[in-house]
């Protein structure tokens, strides 16, 4: 029966670790933050951010996002480097030798690895979302240049049975153009707004219709028109749902990307895909601190001819290709070859494969 009761073995590799994957991102995001900050100096000094603002609003909250985006490539260079040294050392050789199996030996790392996924998932769902808000904030206003657009051919369904539809809608001015709002029950058209343009009015919530024109139907045919230059309407459409894009996201906590997902897809709207992936991406990324941790013991305890460097360039080429994976099968969700769902967490499950593989091969 193997005992899990740590001893002082564990706690020696428990600390090997979590000292080895905290000083590696310290040292990277240090490295990062001055190539940034010399990157973006003159964006800073152009739009006169203030000092407090940069430190507080931007690169605190830059943190945070950064640590986890790359904590994958963080865990595995870990794993790798220092189980190398224990193997260079023939340290790995002597806990073996001490009566220790190779299973038992894995239990400090799946701590560790477990302490880390615990860590990521509470990034992506609680502190990542709040510190994106800010972070995103001071960007547009700071550094990226609000660029107007035109975003055109919307559909919404912002009700059961009400459906919205915009020809054009302009964030220069906040104005929808070739506004139609049509009702319909019992799959019967019963009546129709139409209007030359919605304008937005963020003191009462309402669209300010121009040059409007609505018709009732009635069963007896005899449709009741009316007309004028001006009318305001509230309806369950605001500002904000014309300005979502990849990005908005990322700013959300669980119970705003659940609600929009629900809204967007009574809406019918194509861009709930962006939502379902990062709501799967915010669960799907601390799994692979296990595999990722399982992968490079198996590859570190093996002495090799090329020592820790080969080690190190190896587990650089496969965290690369698992991050790169996780991208690219995101790519079959825009194409429709797979649910959302499953191409998430397709990367997960061919690496977990890899990982068993190549731990059943490890010497033991």
């Amino acid at each position: 029966m193997i005992s899990l009761r740590p001893k002082k073995l564990d706690l020696y590799i428990f600390k090997k670790f979590m000292g080895t994957f905290f000083g590696a991102i310290v040292l990277i995001i240090g490295i990062v933050i001055i190539f940034d900050i010399s990157e973006k100096i003159d964006d800073f000094v152009t739009n006169q951010a203030p000092v407090n603002e940069i430190i507080f609003d931007y690169y605190l909250n830059f943190v945070p996002y950064f640590m986890n985006m790359f904590s994958p490539l963080f865990v595995f260079l870990s794993v790798i480097f220092f189980t190398s040294r224990l193997t260079a050392n023939s340290e790995i050789i002597a806990i073996l030798s001490g009566g220790v199996s190779y299973h038992r030996m894995m239990a400090p790392y799946i701590a560790g690895a477990t302490l880390l996924a615990l860590l990521s998932l509470g990034l992506n769902l609680y502190v990542i979302p709040k510190s994106n808000k800010a972070k995103v904030h001071f960007e547009q206003q700071y550094i990226k240049e609000k660029k107007k657009k035109s975003v055109r051919d919307v559909h919404y369904q912002i009700a059961p049975g009400q459906f919205v539809y915009v020809e054009s809608f302009s964030t220069w001015n906040n104005t929808a153009y070739k506004f139609t709002l049509e009702e319909i029950r019992d799959n019967e058209l019963v009546s129709k707004i139409t209007a030359e343009s919605a304008v937005w009015d963020s003191t009462s919530g309402a669209w300010r219709l121009n040059k409007y024109f609505i018709r009732d139907y009635t069963d007896a045919l005899q449709d009741r028109i009316q007309s004028g230059a001006r009318k305001d309407t509230v309806i369950n459409l605001t500002v904000s749902d014309f300005y979502h894009s990849s990005s908005t996201v990322e700013t959300l906590d669980r119970k705003e990307l659940n609600d929009m997902i629900a809204t967007q897809r009574m809406r019918g709207d194509a861009n709930v895909v962006y939502a379902l992936i990062e709501k799967q991406n915010r669960y799907s990324l601390p799994f692979s601190a296990f595999i990722l941790t399982i992968m490079g013991v198996a590859l570190s305890t093996k002495k090799r001819r090329g020592g820790i460097g080969w080690n190190i360039a190896l587990g650089i080429a496969l965290s690369f290709s698992y991050i790169l994976f996780m991208k690219f099968s995101q790519m079959f969700v825009f194409t429709g070859a797979l649910p959302v769902t499953v191409a998430i967490w397709l990367p997960n499950v061919l690496f977990t494969i890899i990982a068993l593989v190549l731990y059943r091969l490890a010497p033991k």
